[in-house]
């Protein structure tokens, strides 16, 4: 008997914070960047009380990876939290872009403004 395989069956979803911080992350993706970082670069779009709640979803959700940043000798303090995009993140988050873009040129086309 084979096992039962559960297949995702909705599509994936990408709040406005989630966009923000993957196109932040994006920008370096060869890099890790922690929370305090994306709050710094986000021009005041994120906020320290909600970063590392939305990071947890995207985790949650597969956008992004996460590891513990190995303790250094000589630095005090809790070791900090990682992130980066994974390769399904960045796939969300063309998609989300493309959809945008689509929105916008239906605008234009019905006579909005852009």
């Amino acid at each position: 008997m084979r096992p039962k395989v559960r297949l995702e069956t909705r599509v994936p979803t990408l709040s406005g914070k989630e966009a923000l911080i993957l196109g932040l992350l994006l920008k370096a993706p060869s890099s890790e960047t922690y929370g305090l970082e994306l709050v710094g670069r986000s021009a005041n779009m994120l906020k320290r009380g909600t970063v590392y709640v939305t990071l947890n979803r995207m985790e949650g959700k597969g956008y992004i990876e996460s590891r513990q940043e190995e303790q250094q000798a000589n630095i005090s303090g809790a070791p900090r939290r990682l992130y980066r995009v994974t390769g399904y993140g960045e796939k969300i988050y063309e998609a989300w872009q493309l959809a945008r873009e689509a929105l916008r040129v239906r605008s234009l086309s019905l006579g909005g403004a852009a």
